[in-house]
This record gives structure tokens, sequence and C-alpha cells, in this order.
């Protein structure tokens, strides 16, 4: 299961929720000790209708912290690197500002990317497009919950042309077509994350205590 087990606030106390997976290959969490999950439908997971983004690296500010809570500056002209809105939901299940939860769930993901990187890699030498669809389903998930969004997008196309469909154009792949289009999308979708990670990295570094 991939980071995408929905996080959820308790109403009945002050604990904080914080769930996420290890691995694509374990269905277990490692989770804090006051903790449940509310596991939530990967396919439905949808990012709010008008997010705060995340400007690119190259003209990107520092995040400014607000009662507490860290935001991000707005751009409308700036290719979103990091749903904001998202990223701030899991911020808030950090403790304090040390930001030392969230750090943990997104250096989680830096491995998990980069084990998945590998195994979509050699699913595509074997020619493998289940194995292909399933790997592009389980990291799109994982995206979703970070709101880590240009390799959410990716990896979903990667996952229907796995299933040998192109929902862009609305009609069906043979498995040539479908392994050539995944072929481009995996050496996209790396750079995508690349520029993620070092946003992500960034944001920590400038924001430890």
């Amino acid at each position: 299961m991939p980071l995408d087990d929905k996080v959820e606030q308790s109403t009945a106390s002050q604990d904080t929720i914080k769930s996420y997976t290890a691995s694509p290959e374990s269905l277990s969490s490692s989770v804090k000790t006051q903790a449940k999950i509310g596991v939530n439908n990967h396919d439905s997971h949808q990012a709010p209708s008008s997010p705060t983004t995340a400007k690119q690296l190259s003209s990107s500010e520092p995040l400014t912290q607000q009662n507490g809570d860290a935001e991000a500056e707005t751009s409308s002209d700036q290719d979103e690197i990091i749903n904001m809105s998202i990223f701030n939901q899991i911020l808030e299940l950090d403790e304090d500002d040390t930001h030392d939860f969230s750090r943990e769930m997104v250096e989680e993901y830096y491995t998990q990317a980069a084990q998945t990187f590998d195994d979509m890699d050699a699913a595509l030498t074997e020619k493998d497009l289940e194995k292909l669809s399933d790997l592009g389903h389980f990291l799109k998930g994982s995206s979703a919950t970070l709101g880590v969004t240009h390799v959410q997008s990716s990896c979903e196309k990667i996952q229907r042309y796995g299933q040998l469909r192109d929902e862009d154009k609305g009609i069906d792949l043979d498995s040539k077509q479908a392994l050539d289009l995944i072929r481009q999308l995996i050496s996209q979708v790396k750079g995508e994350y690349s520029v993620a990670e070092t946003w992500m990295k960034k944001w920590y570094t400038e924001h430890s205590e």
C-alpha cells in the first residue's frame, strides 16, 4: 500500500492520526503509537479544485510560518511542483516545529520512489504491462498523498497505458504502443520526481531547527 492511506484527525481527542506504508510489497503500516488508518480509494484521490501551489525552484520564495502552520506563496503563472493544500495537511501532523514526523513520511516516499523506478525499469525490459500498471498505480497514490502533482499525473498515465488504454485520446492501445508510451513517460516522471524531491529537501532544510 502506498502513502495514500488517508490521514484523518480524531474528533474525540487531540491525538493526531498519522500513518504511512513502508513498501509496495508490504501491507503493514509504520505508525506512531496512537494512530489509526483510514484507507482511501486510490483512484478517487483528487486534489482540491483551487490549490495553493509551490513555485518552481528557480523562482521560489521561502515558505512563511503563520499561526504555527507552514503556508506558501501563491502563483498562477508558475508550474506546480507541490500542491501546498495537501502538503500543509501533512505538515499539520507534526507535533512541533521540528517537522520530524512529516519528514519521516517524505523520506519514506523517497525510498518508495527509488525502488518503484527500479522496478519499472525491470518491468519495461520484461515488457510486463500488468506490472507496469500496478507500479504506476502505487506511485500515483503515494505521490497524491504528499501533493506531488506531476508525478501523480504521469504515474496515472503509466497505470492506464499498462491497461492498454489512452484516456486522453479515448482509444485502446496495442502492446507495442503502450510500451513505447510508458518508456517515454518513465523518463519524464523521473525528471518530475527529481524536481519535487529537490524542492522538499530544500523546504525541510530551510525549516529545520
